[in-house]
């Protein structure tokens, strides 16, 4: 499980890297998709600005979700649940109500990048804790701990 847990995290940045790359080198063909084409300049260069920020921060954003599902794949759900409800309505809704006040309608671009920097370290500690329950997992199945110290260390962890 460890290394598929691995596998996941690793595809995942991979796509938001791939994703990244497109919306800085790409952003007016991309934006095109959305029939802005024959919009204005200033519509276009806002548009641009918008991508850019709001999406700055893709590659954390798809590890989180990697981490949303393997928790919630392995009978994690309400630690995915809660994760998941941390970033799109505390930290999303909240940076989106909240920034504006201090800096404007930039505010409102940055809210998502700040929201999947903070769930990172939050999945970050749960990628942590999940690898180490892992490892206590592999050390008992293989007979180097003994049940009662793996339960020991696994009380730790709680």
């Amino acid at each position: 499980m460890k290394e598929l847990f691995t596998k996941l995290l690793l595809a995942e940045a991979a796509v938001g890297v791939v994703a990244l790359v497109l919306v800085e080198l790409l952003p007016r063909q991309l934006i095109a998709l959305f029939g802005a084409a024959n919009e204005s300049v200033y519509y276009t260069d806002f548009a641009v600005k918008s991508f850019r920020i709001y999406l700055c921060m893709i590659i954390l954003a798809c590890v989180n979700k990697a981490c949303f599902i393997f928790l919630q794949a392995m009978g994690k759900a309400a630690e995915s649940t809660a994760l998941s409800m941390v970033r799109e309505v505390v930290f999303g809704v909240g940076f989106a109500l909240l920034l504006p006040r201090f800096f404007g309608l930039d505010g409102v671009l940055y809210s998502m990048p700040l929201s999947d920097i903070l769930t990172f370290l939050i999945a970050g500690y749960l990628i942590h804790k999940t690898y180490h329950e892992f490892n206590y997992h592999i050390a008992l199945d293989s007979g180097v701990i003994g049940i009662e110290k793996c339960a020991e260390i696994m009380e730790s962890l709680v």
